[in-house]
């Protein structure tokens, strides 16, 4: 399958990118870079890509399981080496579900299934960094 995207230049340091969903999105850097911080930065850009990946894994598999959830979250913290190029090396995931009748074990069963199967940005990440995954679960 291949995928086309076409990233256009807007001036500056800002710049306009296709995506196959049709929805466009603009990437800058910040003043401390020349950009007007007008659009998202490139490296966290990547971690908003691996939450949405394996959030979506998740919610698909929340509704095929029939669980109740009342919301749910993925919170990322990264470490950005020092050194050019700089990359993620370590990256922390937090899945936190909220609710009152969860069913944890399910749950967790469903975190695991995206990230040892289904999400291919966790594939990519596997890659370059040291991944350290965490579920916790809020009962209300």
């Amino acid at each position: 399958m291949s995928i086309h995207i076409t990233t256009i230049w807007k001036g500056n340091m800002k710049f306009e990118s296709t995506n196959p969903s049709g929805h466009n999105l603009f990437i800058d850097a910040g003043p401390e870079n020349d950009g007007h911080g007008e659009g998202y930065r490139p490296k966290a850009l990547m971690l908003s890509a691996l939450a949405g990946c394996s959030g979506l894994d998740v919610a698909s598999l929340i509704k095929k399981m029939k669980l109740k959830v009342d919301d749910f979250k993925i919170e990322i913290d990264a470490n950005l080496t020092e050194e050019h190029p700089k990359f993620y090396d370590k990256v922390t995931m937090e899945f936190h579900f909220f609710g009152k009748e969860l069913k944890e074990e399910k749950l967790q069963k469903a975190v695991d299934l995206s990230v040892e199967k289904y999400c291919g940005v966790m594939e990519m990440f596997r890659q370059f960094a040291e991944l350290n995954i965490k579920t916790l679960f809020h009962n209300q």
